[in-house]
């Protein structure tokens, strides 16, 4: 499906898709200046605060970034953020109403999953690339490499839990696409407008994986 071809033309874009919390508006374009500055054009905003959707209507302003929402719950979660300008999003989980929805809207989805039941329901949808939330918890690597033996079509995008350190080994993974991480936005760095620290993270970030 055209979406599922979007979904992964996303997830290769680069090795870490930061999951973004924005509290003040007025650091939304500056944040994702700094990461587009560092190589992270793909972004993730959570609708996790009220200034949610004016930072993805701000951030997609932005020359090179890539915005799309992230926790989203149902069908007005997404339209809502696809009306701010959002061309992709993210979901902790995966109902057969959010699948149908985000292709009515013609909306890449990258569900989540976290047991062989929540692969299967997302396979019936349409769905071969899947978040892996949350990661760790979920069973990390362990957990990533037995999935890899029944679902030999399904690629993962873990999320939770994965830092800078442990991002490398699930990279590894073969059929690990790319990472979630929040590392790449202290929430003091935001604060302070230290945007050359959240550069010099992303440029970091971007290039994990380019040697495994």
């Amino acid at each position: 499906m055209n979406t599922e071809l979007n979904v992964r033309d996303l997830m290769t874009t680069g090795p870490v898709i930061p999951v973004i919390v924005i509290d003040d508006p007025a650091t939304a374009v500056p944040l994702a200046e700094a990461l587009v500055a560092g190589g992270i054009r793909v972004l993730e905003v959570t609708l996790r605060t009220a200034a949610a959707l004016d930072a993805i209507r701000a951030m997609s302003a932005v020359d090179g970034a890539i915005v799309g929402v992230g926790t989203a719950l149902d069908g007005d979660d997404l339209a809502r953020a696809q009306d701010a300008g959002a061309r992709f999003a993210v979901s902790p989980g995966y109902t057969d109403a959010l699948g149908k929805r985000a292709s009515e809207l013609r909306m890449p989805l990258l569900p989540g999953i976290a047991t062989s039941a929540d692969i299967m329901r997302a396979r019936d949808g349409g769905y071969t690339a899947v978040k892996f939330f949350p990661a760790v918890q979920a069973g990390g690597i362990a957990m990533l490499k037995a999935l890899g033996g029944p679902f030999v079509d399904t690629v993962f995008c873990p999320t939770g839990g994965v830092s800078a350190s442990s991002a490398p080994d699930f990279l590894a993974l073969p059929n690990v696409l790319c990472v979630g991480g929040s590392w790449l936005c202290p929430k003091q760095a935001v604060a302070d407008g230290d945007w050359k620290a959240i550069t010099a993270l992303a440029s970091e970030a971007s290039t994990l994986g380019s040697t495994g």
